[in-house]
């Protein structure tokens, strides 16, 4: 009775090196995955997103954030072979040096796309999030990083 046991706490706790180990990104672009989450809203918005759209969304965010007289403090790039991995990398230790001013980075995304992006739709301008956009996007999921100590990972489920 104790061997089988054993072996299924040995598997459990292999479970996040094996994940880990099929993230390429991983040591590349971003330390381990220390969180996640999956995001599985959908608002119902006929789409139909591609690689070309996902990578010209992020040209735009990326030039946005240069022609900023603050300097950018954080990156934003996509990865894979479609373009649907949205990577968020701190440039500096004081940005998303917790999940808390990660998250509040985020929120100020959101107010951006409601000010401009979502701002003809009142079911996005009311309800609309960063994530929901990422989603709409058929982004598959969004790594946010200190780039040094800590990753959080979010994936986009669809039913």
């Amino acid at each position: 009775m104790m061997k089988p046991l054993s072996f299924v706490c040995a598997v459990m706790m292999a479970l996040p090196n094996v994940t880990a180990a099929d993230d390429t990104s991983v040591g590349y672009y971003y330390p381990e995955i220390t969180s996640q989450e999956s995001f599985d809203r959908v608002l119902g918005l006929e789409f139909t997103a591609s690689a070309e759209l996902r990578s010209r969304f992020i040209t735009t965010l990326t030039k946005s954030r240069f022609e900023s007289p603050a300097n950018p403090n954080y990156v934003v790039f996509a990865k894979g072979s479609n373009a649907q991995k949205l990577i968020i990398v701190a440039l500096e230790d004081e940005v998303f040096d917790t999940i808390y001013r990660a998250r509040a980075v985020l929120a100020q995304l959101t107010a951006n796309l409601r000010a401009g992006l979502f701002k003809d739709d009142e079911k996005l301008r009311v309800a609309g999030t960063f994530y929901d956009l990422l989603q709409i996007m058929e982004f598959e999921t969004l790594v946010i990083t200190d780039g040094k100590t800590w990753s959080h990972k979010v994936y986009f489920e669809r039913p």
